[in-house]
């Protein structure tokens, strides 16, 4: 007589994956939420208009009525030639621009070497004083800070004091930092 050995299969017990997705996309949510991103520096710039359009904003300006600002290879300052500290270049710019508020250009060049770091802090040191100029002058004639002034009066205050950067970059071979 054969025997048969009934063995029952077992069966392996599954893991229960129904609230996995449910699990990964809270630790999702959670991740997201907590961490911290780093934000990139910029700087806002009201880019030139097209070429039909340039030739009537163009702007004719004499030798006496732009303001050179130079950083070399090795990231050193100077304000028509001469060497400044930012501190004096805020100021420098102010009371350059207030001398004269309607034909004023700023020209700032840059060697290829020059680190994006001093670039940079001098291109934010230039839009500091126009800031600071423009608040004085808001305060003085509207009697209030820029921010509470009116569309109107910003515009009014913009037209006043209008940023004109120009940038340059030298020749010499190289990279930046």
């Amino acid at each position: 007589m054969t025997r048969r050995f009934n063995f029952r299969r077992r069966r392996m017990p599954e893991l229960n994956t129904t609230s996995t997705a449910d699990i990964s996309f809270m630790l999702l949510v959670f991740f997201l939420v907590t961490t911290s991103l780093g934000t990139d520096r910029g700087l806002g710039r009201k880019l030139p208009p097209l070429s039909d359009e340039k030739q009537e904003h163009a702007l004719e300006v004499t030798k006496d009525q732009v303001l050179t600002l130079s950083l070399d290879g090795n990231d050193r300052l100077t304000c028509d030639g001469q060497p400044i500290g930012r501190r004096q270049l805020r100021r420098r710019v102010m009371e350059f621009v207030a001398q004269r508020p309607e034909k004023n250009v700023i020209a700032i060049h840059s060697m290829p070497q020059t680190s994006y770091a001093a670039y940079f802090q001098l291109q934010h040191t230039v839009v500091t004083a126009y800031r600071d100029l423009r608040e004085q002058w808001a305060r003085k004639h509207f009697g209030r800070t820029l921010s509470d002034c009116s569309d109107e009066e910003r515009e009014a205050v913009a037209k006043r004091f209008p940023q004109r950067i120009a940038d340059t970059v030298g020749t010499e071979k190289g990279g930046g930092k």
